[in-house]
């Protein structure tokens, strides 16, 4: 977490409630208490009335509000449909971090903002077979994220199984399909893998590094993706 994201955190759980111990506030953002009394000291240098002290704990003073989130309407309606498009057909983890974003803009939004949240007009169904990668997409996104090879378990499109060992470079969403962007070490040559169509998915101990010719970007140009 980015220390900007864990200060206006410690704000977040600070505001409408009584003494918190910097052991909760510690617990909650998973860092040292040493980190949250350093982080208290600098936010109370800026001008944010907490009171308390280390060993007590902190509370905010009554009255202090983060300043409203200059959004428009079209711009919290576009924020909604990605949320809720994300939370259709993108992994359980992705979908939670996507819901749990929007809880933390509504606290800070203006009324006339928070009625647009809560009364959405545009939707994003929910499919059965949307719902049932989720749990895989979970496991190539932690997998391209923490740069870990993987072994694939694969049919082709006419059914044929094939076994794989891939570097996973991205996940790409086609509107109705998702597919991992690979290196193939069978065909030493990029690939793209219909997620719909992994039977099985197994993370390897092996990490790897992307290069100037093994790269996201590089599969991005190559199949015209690239912005």
């Amino acid at each position: 977490m980015r220390r900007a994201d864990r200060l206006f955190q410690i704000i977040q759980y600070l505001q409408g409630r009584r003494l918190t111990t910097a052991r909760q506030l510690a617990d909650k953002l998973e860092v040292s208490e040493r980190t949250i009394y350093r982080d208290i000291q600098d936010l109370m240098a800026s001008g944010v009335p907490i009171d308390g002290e280390a060993g007590v704990g902190y509370v905010l003073r009554g009255g202090f509000h983060l300043p409203p989130l200059m959004f428009t309407p079209e711009e919290m309606q576009a924020l909604i449909v990605g949320v809720r498009m994300i939370d259709a057909w993108g992994g359980e983890k992705l979908s939670a971090a996507a819901t749990e974003a929007l809880v933390k803009i509504e606290t800070v939004l203006p009324p006339r903002l928070k009625a647009t949240l809560r009364n959405p007009r545009i939707y994003a169904p929910v499919f059965p077979d949307s719902k049932d990668l989720a749990p895989r997409l979970d496991v190539l996104s932690a997998a391209v994220n923490d740069r870990r090879k993987l072994r694939l378990h694969y049919h082709r499109e006419d059914s044929t199984p094939s076994e794989r060992v891939v570097w996973p470079l991205g996940l790409v969403f086609w509107g109705s399909v998702w597919t991992l962007m690979a290196w193939c070490e069978l065909r030493a040559d990029f690939r793209m893998f219909r997620v719909d169509r992994i039977v099985e998915c197994e993370v390897l101990d092996e990490e790897f590094e992307e290069t100037t010719r093994i790269s996201l970007q590089q599969i991005l140009r190559q199949n015209e993706l690239a912005q």
